[in-house]
């Protein structure tokens, strides 16, 4: 669409006839998951029986590999294949790429005797059963030559450099305007490196029809995964079928694809057979990205009534060797309050770890974590209440750009939540409530998370029998993806949701960007929308030029559609009857979105309030989530259920964020210190007390033609800021190195007198 005028108009989803949009609809494909149908990657039933592959991990971070040993693997029982660098099928070339148009390019596995990082694949064994794989895994005899790993982030902060292609960005004069301000904050906040921990790890299931490869794999974007394949095979793009139904679990960490994806195709073409491969979970913590740690310098600068005259945000984060991803913990900063003065930027440090990568609410995440409670510690300072020092430095523009904002109601969130929360019962000055040997206290944070929109295709047809299919290569990793595209179709068409049929995850559908970014369902959704509307119109035309049909001679424009009736005026026939009789082939439409070419002059984001309520033992240095409130104002919802559990997952995972996650890199050998669940520690149900998110009525007609935005990273953008500041309420203790474990709030405790 050429102008974001063109999408206020309004269209099926808008006017909600139907009721579907905003309902709380149970999953499109809950039954089969609940009842364990719903086949994973590692689950597919192949054509004939698979082979089992495991990938041996290197023992060392930094180095080569100066000898291999594989003839007691080769002999161990049902063993089929025995790969290392030195006889892995030939490969494309890292970061090449033959069609210019992959969207991704060769990532060769075992592609040389270096090793970049601890756990990294350097060989990899196929056999009739995976004890028998394991088994020979184990046989595997290799001679390192190593060199010692730079592993220690804070050790190497002085090797920090600005991030490739990046450069500060400065408003104003900071340096003047904090020296300057009357009232000034300059404090440091570390966050740890942190893993993703699905439920479904990483796994591939792969097998050859002739010269085309059919590859079952756990994967967020369909085409990349294809293409990169593609190109590691050295085989055209349509000589892979990609399929990714279900995935249990992504949060940014299957935004890529890994060695499983290309040892299961080689190795299933080697032996001529299917080839399944898994990550266990302790080579997940290795092999697959991670959330990089931070370090992140505030300095605000404010007048005595609140004003913020100065302020700035510089993270310095790290990345694998021969990476470029940046944890951009600073950006967010950059619209979310009011300031002449600004300066913010990263820097990034090279280690000799595994690659690091997004994670849910990459930059957010880990940024709202220093900032938010930076403006809890200035409000203090000030004597103002947290939530009026946020109100006085709300800006009427976007801070840096100065672009006009689509929508904003961060302040109507903040107020909603502390009203509905009974914020005014907060005591301002810490160590004042107790409940027996708990001291309680409250804490809020805002929340801000970008919007955008990705351009993408989709396929609807119905057929004879009234029912309508959904294709996209669109993928569901557990955020309702089937759902809203199933509501989006019923709702366009005038149909019960049981007559609608969604198919995703296939590189054969027509294209979408994936999940992650909480872009998916706006992005998907528009296009679906589109090709929704593309059919109703040649629905109509088709009832209306149709001699046989009761439509017939009436003009097309005005054929509404309800309850799988097709009608204009008082004259009606059932959808099914007219496609039976006049296209009983079916008809099929398409669709597409890509972003209007003024969407960037406005300022488009998500918004939100956390509220959040705890108790500190201070014997033990425990502290327990008693209750949390998040209000959101993030676009029309599509689906009440799918939407709020995605908001209060966010938020326990901000809980998580706060209190118990984090992983530590033992600096000898370059290996993260914790490798399984049993150590990781996330937040179970006794951790988490009352919750709930309050999503409020809006619509950004700037968005999309829905007015739709994403949800799935808002809710742990500032959660645990909300949770840190409780807790200085409740004890009267700052901590600043998260995770705040019972160790340092004893410490801060003890530091402080108390």
């Amino acid at each position: 669409m050429s102008s974001v005028e063109d999408w206020a108009a309004p269209n099926p989803v808008t006017e909600n006839r139907s009721g579907l949009i905003g309902k709380a609809v149970d999953r499109y494909e809950g039954p089969l998951k609940v009842t364990g149908t719903a086949p994973y990657a590692y689950e597919v039933v192949p054509p004939s029986p698979a082979a089992y592959g495991v990938m041996v991990p290197a023992a060392i971070a930094s180095g080569r590999i100066a000898a291999v040993d594989i003839a007691a693997a080769e002999a161990s029982p049902g063993v089929l294949l025995v790969w290392t660098h030195l006889n892995v099928p030939e490969q494309g070339a890292r970061g090449t790429k033959v069609n210019p148009r992959s969207t991704a390019t060769a990532a060769p596995a075992l592609e040389n005797d270096r090793v970049a990082y601890f756990g990294q694949p350097v060989a990899f064994v196929v056999a009739d059963s995976l004890e028998n794989a394991t088994a020979a895994a184990h046989l595997v005899r290799l001679t390192y030559e190593e060199a010692p790993p730079a592993a220690d982030f804070h050790a190497h902060l002085a090797d920090a450099a600005m991030p490739r292609g990046e450069e500060d960005t400065e408003i104003g004069d900071f340096e003047a305007g904090f020296a300057a301000a009357p009232v000034t904050l300059d404090q440091t906040w570390h966050t740890p490196l942190q893993n993703h921990c699905q439920m479904e790890p990483c796994a591939t299931l792969a097998w050859w029809d002739g010269d085309r490869c059919v590859v079952h794999t756990s994967i967020q974007m369909v085409k990349p995964a294809q293409h990169g394949l593609a190109e590691t095979l050295k085989i055209d793009r349509d000589a892979v079928h990609l399929l990714t139904r279900y995935i249990g679990g992504g949060f940014g960490g299957k935004g890529q694809a890994y060695d499983d994806l290309a040892l299961a195709a080689l190795g299933a073409r080697a032996i001529g057979r299917p080839v399944k491969v898994t990550f266990t979970r302790q080579q997940m913590f290795h092999g697959t990205v991670h959330r990089p740690a931070t370090v992140q310098r505030v300095r605000l600068g404010a007048t005595a009534d609140g004003k913020l005259t100065a302020m700035s945000l510089m993270t310095t984060t790290h990345c694998e060797r021969n990476g470029h991803f940046t944890e951009h913990a600073s950006n967010f900063a950059r619209s979310l309050y009011a300031a002449p003065n600004r300066l913010t930027g990263h820097r990034l440090v090279k280690l000799d770890l595994p690659g690091a990568g997004p994670m849910r609410a990459p930059g957010e995440a880990s940024g709202m974590l220093s900032l938010e409670c930076a403006m809890d510690e200035l409000a203090e300072t000030l004597g103002l209440d947290p939530v009026e020092l946020r109100i006085r430095n709300e800006p009427e523009r976007d801070p840096e750009t100065g672009k006009p904002f689509s929508i904003r109601q961060l302040v109507r969130c903040m107020k909603e939540g502390a009203q509905l929360f009974g914020w005014d019962r907060r005591l301002p000055f810490p160590g004042k409530v107790r409940d027996g040997r708990w001291l309680v206290g409250m804490g809020m944070a805002a929340a801000i998370r970008g919007n955008f929109l990705l351009p993408a295709k989709a396929s609807f047809t119905v057929d004879a029998e009234g029912v309508i299919t959904v294709r996209q290569g669109m993928t569901d990793i557990g955020t309702g993806t089937y759902t809203v595209l199933a509501q989006i179709a019923a709702e366009t068409l005038g149909v019960p949701l049981k007559d609608v049929r969604v198919e995703i995850g296939d590189s054969e559908l027509p294209p979408a960007p994936g999940s992650g970014g909480q872009f998916g369902a706006a992005t998907a959704g528009s296009a679906a929308l589109d090709a929704g509307m593309n059919l109703r119109k040649a629905i109509a035309e088709l009832a209306a030029s149709d001699p046989d049909s009761p439509l017939f001679g009436g003009p097309s424009e005005q054929v509404t559609f309800q309850d799988g009736v097709i009608a204009i005026a008082n004259r009606s026939e059932s959808l099914a009857d007219l496609i039976r009789r006049a296209r009983p082939e079916g008809l099929t439409a398409q669709g597409e979105i890509r972003p209007a070419a003024d969407a960037r002059n406005w300022s488009q984001h998500t918004y939100g309030a956390h509220f959040a309520e705890v108790g500190v033992d201070t014997v033990t240095g425990e502290v327990r989530t008693r209750r949390m409130l998040g209000v959101f104002a993030a676009g029309r919802i599509l689906n009440w259920k799918t939407a709020r559990s995605q908001l209060t997952g966010g938020m326990i995972w901000g809980v998580a964020s706060a209190l118990t996650e984090g992983n530590a890199v033992d600096p000898r050998y370059g290996s993260l210190i914790n490798q399984d669940l049993a150590s990781y520690l996330v937040p179970v149900q006794a951790d988490i007390g009352e919750l709930d998110a309050i999503m409020l009525d809006e619509v950004d007609d700037k968005a999309n033609p829905m007015g739709i935005k994403g949800v799935g990273e808002l809710g742990i953008s500032g959660a645990g800021a909300a949770v840190a500041n409780a807790i200085y309420n409740a004890c009267g203790v700052r901590v600043r190195d998260y995770p705040i474990t019972p160790d340092k709030v004893l410490a801060a405790l003890e530091a402080n007198g108390l």
